[in-house]
């Protein structure tokens, strides 16, 4: 079972690459789904977003992503694997704080399991955001 699902900065190019390669050797999965999430530009009370300082429990995430994991298995018999990856520290808008990655027997499973994925990290997973705009104010969310 992973047991590595922070990051300390931007998800890189290099983690997508791995990933998809290892995923991409499991010959007996026809789906596989990627969700990759970066850090957008918003506008918020007239400031726009240049980074997000993320931070962790990082004692709870190794047990929340456990958790998520598990369900997903549970819930989805054809998925055959799934990885979690979020970042920790600065992220700049337009890079890649969250990546999820599911393979399955087939398209369809892979698709809901990576949905339902995502949106059980967002519940549950015990990381905050301190999203730093421009001139250098904060909020954290």
């Amino acid at each position: 079972m992973q047991r590595n699902y922070l990051v300390n900065g931007p998800i890189s190019d290099g983690l997508i690459t791995e990933l998809l390669d290892r995923m991409g050797g499991e010959t007996s999965c026809g789906g596989l789904s990627f969700f990759i999430g970066q850090v957008r530009a918003d506008i918020i009370n007239g400031k726009i977003v240049k980074a997000i300082e993320y931070s962790a429990y990082e004692g709870m995430v190794e047990a929340e992503a456990d958790k998520i994991k598990e369900t997903i298995l549970r819930e989805f018999g054809d998925v055959r694997s799934i990885d979690i990856l979020h970042s920790t520290g600065i992220v700049k808008a337009g890079q890649i704080s969250l990546l999820v990655a599911v393979s399955a027997g087939h398209r369809k499973q892979a698709i809901e399991a990576c949905s339902k994925a995502v949106e059980l990290i967002k519940e549950g997973l015990p990381v905050w955001k301190k999203e730093i705009y421009e001139d250098n104010s904060h909020t954290w969310k």
